[in-house]
């Protein structure tokens, strides 16, 4: 039995804000070639995300709240918001499965948000997301900032 106690979720989320990306995750999963790719992920506000998608292979991904609050956005394949779910303990909504082949991004929307991740394996770094070209890369920190804050603002995601 694999048990994540409350000293694990708190350990994860100091980690995550002491984190020059503003997130890490915990592996559940032992090794990259499970079948069944199983991490916590936590997520501070601010923490960039590229729009992805799992297409090559196609993978489902399925992100459910463990604490704190998220957003959840899909975008078409030019870059517009098609659908987005706010996930908390405190709304109408726990969890979300993305569908293979559609663009998505994560939002945290609290401090010290966590997520339970569960995604088709294996995992490959060289085919696992095939980010948007429309949107720009983790490591352009200025673009990345103004893209997501364009998102939070159009969501009116800015008070939630």
């Amino acid at each position: 039995m694999h048990k994540i106690d409350y000293k694990a979720i708190e350990n994860l989320s100091n980690e995550a804000k002491k984190s020059e990306r503003k997130r890490i995750n915990l592996n559940i999963h032992k090794q990259s070639n499970d079948p069944i790719q199983r991490f916590l992920n936590a997520m501070e506000p601010g923490t960039y995300i590229r729009p992805h998608k799992h297409d090559n292979p196609a993978k489902r991904e399925l992100f459910a709240v463990v604490k704190g609050k998220f957003a959840i956005v899909e975008f078409d394949n030019l870059g517009n918001i098609t659908d987005y779910a706010i996930l908390s303990q405190n709304s109408d909504n726990y969890a979300v499965e993305i569908e293979p082949k559609s663009y998505h991004t994560v939002i945290a929307l609290e401090k010290s948000s966590i997520a339970l991740e569960i995604k088709d394996g294996p995992y490959n770094p060289e085919n696992d997301k095939n980010f948007a070209s429309w949107a720009p890369p983790e490591s352009d920190k200025n673009n990345a900032t103004e893209f997501l804050n364009k998102i939070i603002e159009k969501l009116n995601l800015k008070n939630m």
